[in-house]
């Protein structure tokens, strides 16, 4: 199917300049909406004339949808991110980068510098798959119809799922996510009943649970905020990004973990730290950001190095089944998580993928 670039469907703006009047556009326009972050995902969308929504809210006036504010007495209960802040404030912001650092290091990968200014945290985390056929209006699954292109026998499928597919084989491409799950942040939600709160791992959901959507997020809903607790303040973080480019491209994979060790030494000796506490989750290996719970368990009161490590990456990849053109994605997915256990520097296997 040929994809139309020509000029986008009329729609009727709306600019709002706070959440309250956003939340009543949202709720009397219901389904026909089409929320505007950076608009980074939906111009794309709208150019290209695959979605055309009757009414656009625009989220750029409103300023309380902006900036890091502390928690409780000096920033003791952790951060909370507006979420219309762009990723390069999210880069550059002091306390993000002093004691939150993964999801800095995370928001600097994500594209380009030019993007990274105009795109958001809340869009990053929002955004809908980047899989060719569903984004060029072919009748699949995600899109309503009934058939999975990219898991038909002549599907290109070299950046889709390994895990979790059911159905659509589409992945996640935000970098932000693996690392908002591995420091336990928590989603603000508006709904028509009041705020909602819920854990970054919950916020996504796969095809099992909804195929038409990487979200929670109903007509009416806005994420507003991110709230980063404490608790992983300071800790050790490792994330990694595999893409094809050094910059724009979505990623292949990455990883992302959060680790308090304890004891004497250093990774890949006898005489390693002992990992007490840890969080590790991937994306692009499924249709949803991935917490590596069993990963989690198997690894703690464990010395880091490099046996443990490589125990961590064949436990991650227990499950995968690859497409056709893939297949590298379980030994990279593998490296990663031993990677983000022990670290670059110790691992003595490189991640490794097809070209």
């Amino acid at each position: 199917m040929a994809v139309i670039r020509d000029v986008m469907a009329a729609f009727e703006l709306f600019q709002p300049t706070s959440v309250a009047d956003a939340q009543k556009l949202l709720e009397q326009h219901g389904p026909d909406v089409w929320v505007l972050a950076g608009g980074l995902d939906s111009f794309d969308w709208l150019k290209d004339r695959i979605k055309k929504p009757k009414v656009v809210v625009d989220l750029s006036g409103i300023g309380e949808l902006r900036g890091v504010r502390t928690l409780g007495n000096d920033g003791g209960d952790g951060i909370e991110i507006g979420a219309m802040t762009t990723l390069t404030e999210v880069v550059n912001h002091p306390i993000i980068k002093q004691k939150y650092d993964l999801l800095a290091q995370a928001a600097e990968l994500v594209a380009s510098p030019q993007i990274r200014n105009q795109g958001t945290i809340g869009g990053n985390v929002s955004q809908d798959t980047r899989c060719w056929y569903y984004r060029s209006g072919w009748p699949c699954y995600r899109a309503g119809g009934n058939i999975c292109y990219a898991d038909a026998p002549e599907g290109r499928n070299r950046e889709h799922a390994i895990l979790q597919a059911d159905r659509c084989v589409a992945v996640n491409p935000s970098d932000s996510a693996p690392a908002l799950i591995a420091l336990d942040a928590k989603f603000v939600i508006r709904t028509r009943k009041g705020e909602r709160v819920v854990d970054a791992e919950d916020y996504f959901v796969g095809p099992d649970i909804d195929i038409t959507r990487l979200h929670i997020l109903q007509p009416g809903d806005l994420l507003t905020a991110i709230r980063i607790p404490s608790t992983w303040a300071g800790a050790q973080f490792y994330f990694e990004k595999i893409r094809d480019r050094n910059v724009w491209d979505f990623p292949l994979m990455n990883v992302a973990s959060a680790m308090v060790t304890s004891g004497d030494g250093s990774p890949g000796d006898g005489s390693a730290r002992t990992i007490d506490r840890i969080r590790i989750s991937v994306n692009a290996a499924a249709a949803r950001p991935l917490r590596l719970k069993a990963v989690e368990d198997a690894v703690r009161g464990k010395p880091r190095n490099v046996a443990t490590g490589e125990m961590a990456g064949k436990l991650a990849v227990q499950g995968a089944v690859p497409l056709q053109f893939n297949t590298y994605k379980i030994p990279l997915m593998r490296n990663l998580v031993k990677r983000a256990i022990v670290g670059a520097g110790s691992a003595t296997e490189e991640a490794t993928w097809a070209s």
